[in-house]
């Protein structure tokens, strides 16, 4: 009984490899062009990578640097523009090498750069093209469009930003300084309630934060002042 049941178990497996083969051998051009398609993609993955991505990212980082010079120099109109010599500014930069973590770097700065101008509408745009998930920079980010927005009188939208700016950072050290901006903005909408909730939300979640030492005093104000 257990022979005969080897056996069927043998001529299943054999029939199973027989049909397996005929398969291959009845579609082999197309498992050939399956094969092939895959080893194309994977090539020019590695050729794009190695002979265009990676060069590209080395000469933006490298056309970088002559921008930030300037940025640190606080000439921010060189910054953002560059010279007449050889330096490029942080918007070529952004235009030339789009989709470089370079150029997404570039729109950054050329956000804050337009803000230490004055020109607060030029920085929510480029600031909005920003895109990174990084815990310090894309808290930072926000921050700044929301105080372009203040700038700009549009309170709604500046505290909007402010608190997702907090939320965002969610930390002792910028999460406070939001809230606080968010708070200061709300208050002066008439927004008592909001301003509130934005407030205590320092003392009680980051109440480790210097902010928070001196926070009930602003929660009394909103409350007096509603």
């Amino acid at each position: 009984m257990a022979n005969q049941k080897d056996h069927k178990e043998q001529l299943n497996v054999e029939d199973a490899l027989t049909q397996s083969e005929a398969f291959i051998i009845k579609n082999k051009n197309l498992i050939i062009g399956v094969v092939a398609a895959i080893v194309i993609v994977v090539a020019g993955v590695l050729i794009y990578k190695n002979m265009y991505a990676e060069p590209r990212e080395a000469k933006a980082q490298s056309a970088l640097v002559g921008a930030q010079s300037y940025f640190e120099a606080d000439a921010f109109e060189q910054a953002l523009n560059g010279d007449s010599i050889s330096t490029e500014g942080f918007l070529e930069v952004a235009e030339q090498f789009s989709g470089t973590k370079a150029a997404n770097l570039a729109r950054a700065y050329a956000g804050i750069c337009y803000m230490r101008l004055g020109k607060h509408e030029n920085a929510v745009k480029e600031l909005d093209k920003f895109n990174g998930n990084d815990f310090m920079v894309s808290p930072a980010i926000l921050g700044a469009i929301g105080n372009s927005y203040a700038e700009l009188n549009q309170l709604d939208k500046a505290s909007s930003y402010l608190i997702k700016a907090a939320d965002n950072a969610d930390n002792n050290s910028l999460s406070p300084i939001y809230l606080i901006q968010a708070g200061d903005i709300l208050v002066k909408q008439g927004k008592y309630d909001d301003a509130v909730k934005a407030y205590t939300k320092i003392k009680e979640k980051y109440f480790q934060s210097f902010q928070a030492m001196d926070i009930d005093k602003y929660i009394e104000r909103a409350k007096l002042l509603k």
